[in-house]
């Protein structure tokens, strides 16, 4: 299974979430799709070895800036598209924008600057 059962469905559901990450926080794909609920058909044990590639899949997806995808890193808080590409220097340059600072591993410390939605101080 390559793709959630509906991904326009799921993509939206993880958009939503995306979309409420608060500039100078972040997320990686993993936590998202630990919020969402297991799609119909899916069993758990699947969910959890895929959903963060589906999240990531629904990031690809993205048109436009209304979603901040740049706010989404993987489970290490680091930006997973290939180094040097104009994307990941895109991705980069807006997180730095918004006052986060990469460590020697180009890394970004999740428990410092991660987000969750619960998190009652950035809501």
């Amino acid at each position: 299974m390559w793709s959630p059962p509906n991904p326009r469905e799921y993509n939206a559901q993880v958009w939503q979430i995306v979309e409420r990450i608060p500039k100078g926080r972040v997320m990686a794909y993993g936590q998202i799709a630990a919020l969402l609920p297991t799609p119909q058909g899916v069993d758990d044990e699947t969910y959890r070895r895929l959903g963060p590639r589906w999240v990531g899949a629904a990031m690809r997806a993205v048109k436009g800036v209304k979603i901040p995808w740049w706010r989404v890193l993987n489970a290490q808080g680091q930006i997973s598209l290939p180094a040097g590409s104009d994307s990941a220097l895109e991705q980069r340059h807006r997180l730095e924008q918004e006052g986060l600072i990469f460590d020697a591993q180009e890394r970004l410390d999740l428990a410092a600057v991660g987000w969750q939605p619960d998190d009652e101080s950035d809501a």
